[in-house]
């Protein structure tokens, strides 16, 4: 029996199985789908042979890394999804999807990415907390620039900065988006029946992450929430088919002490954090002082300038004691 293809995720966190979107969307289809994938849920994209999540090994050594792709890899598989649907059925599912990426996804960007308060108190405080020294230094800078590009992309500006207008234009957009797809929904269980499809995959995978993180400014979340078919769509799937991210969620509302709450609820593990960063901050200035890289009588000046190359302090270190002897 051939090995299981291999799916290199992020992790999860806020009741969900991950906190991306793009890696919903392939978690999500493969649930529905009952793809047997072996599960690899990371915090360091790096460990991805892609060097990107989501990315998918398959049994045969090749690497996909768009969800489109792996979506068409699982139903080359026979793992479909959509086989049940109709030819109209079918084209509405891409419709929607392309409105998705069009409308929902610009304002899913700007929300987590852009937004400066959203940004600095949630998205990058949450990979710089997740991701391991020294990568979380400079990688959430590095996944900013990127989300920015992909924005100005599907915008086709290649100009586009933050600002209140494109704000009030992207949410607009999204909620438009939202109407649409609730209507669409209507009162049943899933977009085409009882029965989840690759749409059904999308949609959950762009609407969870605004349900259910905790955006400083959420006024997405306040627009979604108002659609009441759309909560309990992403709450039916959480509970159907991530029970254990679901369980997580509640055991997390009940112990919660603080309205509203904060994603870093848990005291021990916010001291672990901190005490881990004091001893790598310790270990790096030990080895400085011990190398000579550093002197005492110079480090409150150095630590305000941007450091230099340690590399080449280092050889002229050495070149000033040659100089000596």
């Amino acid at each position: 029996m051939a090995a299981p293809d291999e799916l290199f995720c992020w992790e999860g966190d806020w009741g969900l199985p991950s906190v991306s979107t793009d890696c919903l969307v392939v978690l999500a289809y493969a649930q529905f789908a009952g793809a047997p994938l072996k599960l690899q849920k990371i915090s360091n994209p790096w460990r991805s042979p892609s060097g990107s999540l989501p990315a998918l090994r398959t049994n045969q050594k090749e690497t996909l890394s768009r969800p489109s792709d792996i979506i068409i890899h699982l139903r080359k598989q026979k793992y479909n999804a959509d086989y049940d649907l109709s030819a109209k059925e079918g084209a509405d599912s891409l419709a929607f999807i392309s409105l998705m990426e069009e409308k929902l996804m610009p304002a899913l960007i700007y929300a987590f990415w852009i937004e400066p308060k959203n940004y600095v108190d949630l998205t990058r405080r949450w990979y710089a907390e997740h991701m391991p020294f020294p990568l979380n230094f400079f990688l959430p800078g590095r996944m900013q620039r990127q989300q920015l590009e992909k924005l100005r992309l599907l915008r086709g500006d290649e100009r586009l900065e933050a600002g209140e207008e494109l704000e009030k234009e992207l949410y607009r957009d999204a909620a438009e988006c939202m109407n649409l797809l609730s209507q669409r929904l209507g009162s049943t269980k899933f977009f085409f029946g009882d029965s989840p499809s690759s749409l059904d995959a999308y949609v959950f995978g762009h609407l969870a992450p605004i349900l259910k993180s905790k955006l400083p400014n959420g006024k997405l979340q306040q627009h979604l929430k108002s659609l009441d078919n759309l909560t309990n769509f992403c709450t039916n799937i959480l509970l159907l088919y991530f029970p254990k991210d679901g369980r997580e969620n509640l055991s997390q509302k009940m112990t919660s002490q603080s309205e509203g709450g904060d994603f870093d609820h848990v005291p021990n593990k916010r001291r672990k954090q901190f005490l881990s960063a004091l001893v790598a901050l310790g270990a790096m200035l030990s080895y400085a002082f011990l190398t000579g890289m550093v002197s005492i009588q110079h480090i409150q000046h150095e630590a305000l300038e941007e450091p230099p190359d340690l590399q080449d302090m280092g050889s002229h270190h050495n070149h000033e004691e040659e100089g000596d002897g």
